[in-house]
């Protein structure tokens, strides 16, 4: 099996990056369906989380407020700790379950948005980075319904690309269009992924 860790900062292009390593073979493993996934209604996961903020975290059909969450999270790093402590250990845990379905041979890509700031570089055989310029990023995030302040604070709370790269194996810069994204990684698989071991 081949363990590929892959992260980059919020609107970066990693899920972009995750579906075309899927559909050269690769198994993804998204880490941020399963930290949905941890939370959902029922789950002891939404129910330490609501412990700690209080019920203004729950929408009104009893599943997790997610704006009203990050309002509390994105401009507090301890209340972000607290989050992180509840959710992150339960989402490992999930991740290392679907790990190790996987076939011997498998080429397993997970996809880790805090890979760097959880200290999760050394659990895998490579560790893929993509970038894309800070403007362009809060652009994406922009056009995905957030408010430009918002978007800046999440870029702000995660690791830098200074930091990104200094854990990287291999580093894709998402500065064009798709096609240019899929030459990268087409060239990542033929020269990191096909060769190695498994």
């Amino acid at each position: 099996m081949l363990r590929i860790g892959l992260t980059g900062g919020i609107g970066s292009g990693k899920s972009t990056v995750a579906a075309l390593l899927a559909e050269r073979g690769a198994r993804v493993v998204d880490a941020d369906r399963l930290a949905r996934e941890v939370v959902a209604p029922g789950t002891t996961g939404l129910a330490e989380v609501v412990a700690a903020f209080g019920d203004g975290v729950l929408a009104a059909d009893g599943s997790l407020d997610r704006p009203a969450l990050a309002a509390i999270v994105f401009r507090d790093p301890a209340a972000r700790a607290r989050l992180d402590g509840i959710v992150h250990p339960l989402v490992r845990a999930r991740a290392a379950e679907l790990v190790a379905a996987a076939p011997p041979d498998a080429v397993v890509v997970q996809d880790v948005p805090l890979l760097v700031e959880t200290g999760q570089a050394g659990s895998y055989d490579l560790v893929l980075v993509v970038e894309a310029p800070l403007e362009t990023r809060v652009s994406r995030l922009v056009d995905r319904g957030l408010v430009e302040d918002d978007a800046r604070a999440r870029i702000a709370s995660q690791a830098t690309d200074e930091q990104r790269r200094a854990v990287a194996d291999v580093v894709l810069a998402n500065d064009g269009d798709r096609a240019g994204l899929a030459a990268q990684v087409d060239r990542f698989w033929t020269e990191r992924v096909a060769p190695a071991p498994r």
